[in-house]
C-alpha cells in the first residue's frame, strides 16, 4: 500500500499513526479536508483483521466526514479515528486516556467524538487527556438518537419518492444492525407502524429488537435476501457490492452505515436496477449536526440541533430531485452538493490552523 498515493488519491491533509507502548495502543488518525474548519469526527474501536484494513477504514471514513459535514452546513472538516482492537474486550481507561493524550497533541486540528465500539462515557475518559472531545455526557450526549432520527427523516424522504407518501405505517424494513443507531431507529418505525426484519452480529442486540418491538430476527448473511420495502444497513460498510446488490429485493435503501457502497460504480447499479438509494453521508448526517451544536454560541441546544436534523428530509428530497433531474445516481449526485460548498468557500484558506475562526 502507497500511503502518500492513497492520500493523493483521496484527497487527505495528513494522516497520523499512534502506538503506546504501556497500553498496547494502536490508533491512526486521518484529517481528510479542512477547508470548512477543524476536522471533527468519531474514534471508532474494531477488531480489523489487519492494518492495512484499518487505515483503508479510516481513510474512507474521514473522506465521507467532509462530505457530510459540507452537506450539512457545518464549519467543519473531516477526520476520523479508529483504534485497532476488540472494544468488548480490549478496551481500558488507560487505553483511552493514552489516545486522549494523541488527540491532545494535533492541536485543535481534529475533534474526536463517539463511533462505532465508543460511547459518550468513553469519550468523558478521553477528555481527561485533551480538550478536542465534543459528544460528552454532559453536552450533547450519545449521538445514536439523533443518527437515528435522521434517518427516519430521510427515509420517509425516500418514501414521498418511491410512493407517493411519506408514511412508514405497514412497509417491511430490513434492518442490517441493531447497535445503538439501529435500535434507536427500530423504535421510531415500530412506532410509525412499519414491520421490522432484524440481524446482527451480536445475538444479544437481535434478540432486544425482538423482544421490544416484535421485530423477526434474520440470520446475517440471508438480510439481504429479505423481500421488504426498505434495506437500512445500519452497521459497517461497503455492504452493497457486486454480491449483495444483485440479491436485493426492496424498493430503497436509506440507513446510517458509513460508506455503504464498496465502489461508487454500486451507486449506479442502485439507480440501473431502479432502487432509491439515499447517500449516507447525507441520511447519517444527525449524530454530526446533534454533536456540532455543540460548537454554536451558547453552548448545546437540543431543540436547535434536532430541528436542524429534521431537514436531512428536505436534503434527501432534493438530492433525489436533483439525481432524477441529471439522470446520475444519488449517490453522484450528493457528492455534486458537498463538493460545491468546499470549493465555494475555499478562498478562505487551504487548512485549518488551530486557534483560527
Amino acid at each position: 500500500m502507497s500511503i502518500f498515493k492513497d492520500m493523493e488519491n483521496m484527497g487527505h491533509e495528513e494522516v497520523a499513526f499512534f502506538r503506546d507502548r504501556r497500553t498496547g495502543l494502536r490508533a491512526i488518525i486521518a484529517i481528510h479536508d479542512t477547508t470548512l474548519g477543524p476536522a471533527l469526527g468519531g474514534c471508532r474501536m474494531w477488531p480489523y483483521r489487519s492494518e492495512e484494513e484499518a487505515l483503508y477504514d479510516v481513510l474512507r471514513l474521514s473522506r465521507g466526514m467532509t462530505y457530510k459535514n459540507s452537506v450539512m452546513g457545518l464549519n467543519l472538516g473531516g477526520g476520523k479515528a479508529v483504534i485497532i482492537g476488540d472494544p468488548r474486550k480490549d478496551k481500558s481507561e488507560e487505553l483511552l486516556r493514552a489516545f486522549g493524550r494523541f488527540v491532545e497533541s494535533l492541536g485543535g486540528r481534529y475533534y474526536t467524538a463517539e463511533d462505532v465500539g465508543i460511547s459518550a462515557e468513553d469519550m468523558a475518559i478521553v477528555n481527561q487527556e485533551t480538550r478536542f472531545v465534543a459528544g460528552l455526557p454532559q453536552t450533547s450526549g450519545d449521538p445514536s438518537p439523533a443518527t437515528a432520527f435522521g434517518v427516519y427523516q430521510g427515509m420517509k424522504a425516500c418514501a414521498q419518492e418511491a410512493y407517493g407518501s411519506p408514511s412508514l405505517r405497514g412497509k417491511k424494513v430490513a434492518l442490517q444492525g441493531a447497535g445503538h443507531v439501529g435500535y434507536n431507529l427500530a423504535r421510531l418505525l415500530k412506532e410509525e407502524g412499519a414491520e421490522l426484519y432484524v440481524t446482527d452480529i451480536y445475538e444479544d442486540r437481535v434478540e432486544k429488537v425482538v423482544q421490544d418491538f416484535g421485530a423477526q430476527a434474520v440470520e446475517p448473511d440471508r438480510i439481504y435476501d429479505v423481500p421488504a420495502d426498505i434495506f437500512a444497513p445500519c452497521a459497517l460498510g461497503a455492504v452493497l457490492n457486486d454480491e449483495t446488490i444483485p440479491r436485493l429485493k426492496v424498493r430503497i435503501v436509506a440507513g446510517a452505515a458509513n460508506n455503504q457502497l464498496k465502489e461508487e460504480r454500486h451507486g449506479d447499479e442502485l439507480k440501473e436496477r431502479g432502487i432509491i438509494y439515499a447517500p449516507d453521508f447525507v441520511i447519517n448526517g444527525g449524530g454530526v449536526t446533534n454533536v456540532a451544536d455543540e460548537f454554536l454560541p451558547g453552548g448545546y441546544n437540543r431543540e436547535r440541533a434536532y430541528a436542524r436534523i429534521a431537514k436531512i428530509f428536505d436534503k434527501v428530497a432534493q438530492i433525489l430531485a436533483m439525481a432524477r433531474e441529471k439522470n446520475i445516481s444519488t449517490a453522484r449526485a450528493a457528492n455534486l452538493v458537498a463538493e460545491e460548498r468546499i470549493r465555494r468557500l475555499a478562498g478562505r484558506k487551504d487548512f485549518y490552523l488551530p486557534g483560527e475562526r
